[in-house]
């Protein structure tokens, strides 16, 4: 038989999937830095590196990453945004990274640039429990670019976000 001993020296026999999923999941706490308040430089290190290393294909450059964190932080002159971080017993567990695009009206008004979930905790609801949040905390409507063959995609269009036009880029 399967038990799981809780911190505190509790043991649950049996079967505890659904019990470790609900626990592990209230257990959970939010962290949202924006320009009022800010990572420490090692917190912004670590956001960029879980962020670039969860990503995977879906990523970009480390670089690239840091611009968009400092871009909502509002390291320099920028509209500004949000980071914000599920975290579980200090561990990283999912992160999002939100711009404001300055265009409310005719374009939405944020940008959700980057979004990860750990790559062990997939599968866990952590990924609609970080947007749910970020779509609460977010003003006006919010862009997201997204591959077709991406499985976050189906989340997405449960969350409500649709595809009114088809992306075309000119790369200089």
């Amino acid at each position: 038989m399967n038990c799981l001993i809780i911190k505190d020296k509790r043991k649950f026999c049996g079967n505890y999937t659904w019990f470790t999923r609900v626990f592990l999941f209230f257990m959970l706490h939010t962290i949202i830095f924006d320009e009022h308040n800010k990572p420490d430089e090692q917190e912004k290190q670590q956001l960029v590196d879980f962020l670039h290393d969860q990503l995977e294909q879906y990523g970009d450059p480390k670089q690239q990453i840091r611009r968009a964190i400092d871009y909502a932080l509002r390291e320099f002159d920028s509209y500004g945004g949000f980071v914000m971080i599920l975290k579980q017993e200090q561990k990283t567990r999912a992160a999002v990274v939100i711009n404001r695009t300055g265009m409310d009206g005719y374009i939405p008004e944020n940008i959700l640039v980057y979004i990860a979930v750990d790559r062990n905790s997939r599968g866990e609801g952590l990924g609609r429990e970080l947007m749910t949040q970020a779509i609460a905390h977010a003003t006006g409507d919010i862009a997201l670019h997204v591959e077709a063959n991406n499985p976050a995609k189906i989340l997405y269009e449960k969350l409500g976000f649709t595809n009114p036009y088809l992306e075309m880029r000119l790369k200089k």
